[in-house]
């Protein structure tokens, strides 16, 4: 069993989204825990709000490569790109609890109000109402600064960046999760598709129940079908809820073996003020003391 979650739900401002999120830098936390595994069926307890698709499809592509059976559990929330790395299981475990989210990628644009992050879908829907509303001079000015804040290919690369979601979720799915069929690969595709549909979502962050990711087509077995399994898989989730609590840790991928890999939060640099060093033959100046003075009447 492999344990792989961060404090996303317990988020302390300040704190950057990468040390919560999916990133290239987990690929050495698998190297580890993973090694000395064998080739046994693995289960995974995900807790990640999501992160980087290219991540995630580096982290599906070395776990495969290790593990023909896969497990995923989701004791709260495995969202976006989490979403994904779920898909790549062959099984979604899920409570009534439980939620997964939509895939469709977001951006992080800079503007004059600081670092937001925009849907991908929201970007390129923008960028098509400007065009139009453009035609009139009169609104040209309304949408400048707008379109300021967009680099010169962002609309192209929102474009590449849902085709490339979409296409890793239908691959991992058709591959690993959906059973023989000659429709597998048209399910797959329409699978991928409605969890990328963020015309239909309206939010990124819209959570998707164990009875919606059934709907979808996923194949999701229910939690509490195994009471000692539920309490188990709880067990470990409620465990790791302690100690993002009690120690500056932000991210944990450990086995069941307690090896393990943790991300913990960067701890504030002091600087201390260096007292002058003396000349060689010169006496340091003191500060005199302050002046005494006489206590008033209390």
């Amino acid at each position: 069993m492999i344990l792989y979650a961060s404090k996303w739900t317990q988020w302390t401002p300040g704190t950057e989204p990468e040390l919560i999120s999916i990133t290239a830098e987990d690929v050495q936390g698998f190297m580890e825990v993973m090694h000395g595994l064998g080739d046994a069926p693995l289960d995974m307890v995900m807790h990640l709000p999501g992160g980087s698709a290219e991540a995630a499809e580096s982290l599906v592509s070395y776990i495969r490569s290790k593990f023909n059976e896969v497990r995923v559990f989701v004791p709260h929330a495995a969202l976006s790109a989490a979403t994904m790395f779920a898909c790549s299981a062959n099984r979604i475990v899920m409570g009534s609890h439980s939620f997964l989210g939509p895939i469709d990628p977001q951006f992080f644009v800079q503007g004059d109000l600081g670092r937001f992050a925009v849907a991908a879908h929201a970007i390129e829907e923008q960028f098509a109402l400007a065009k139009q509303e453009c035609q009139n001079p009169a609104l040209l000015g309304a949408w400048l600064p707008i379109l300021r804040q967009y680099g010169p290919a962002l609309i192209i690369q929102c474009k590449l960046a849902r085709e490339l979601s979409e296409s890793l979720v239908a691959t991992w799915l058709e591959r690993y999760m959906l059973p023989a069929s000659p429709v597998r690969h048209d399910s797959a595709l329409q699978i991928a598709a409605r969890l990328a549909d963020h015309a239909n979502f309206k939010s990124h962050s819209r959570f998707i129940d164990r009875t919606s990711a059934k709907g979808f087509g996923l194949v999701v077995d229910d939690l509490e079908a195994d009471q000692a399994l539920q309490d188990a898989v709880l067990s470990v989730f409620h465990a790791t809820a302690h100690s993002f609590n009690s120690t500056p840790a932000l991210k944990i991928i450990e086995n069941h073996l307690g090896k393990a890999f943790i991300k913990s939060s960067p701890q504030p640099h002091i600087h201390m003020q260096q007292q002058p060093t003396p000349q060689p033959g010169r006496r340091p100046v003191i500060a005199p003391p302050p002046p005494a003075t006489t206590p008033g009447p209390p």
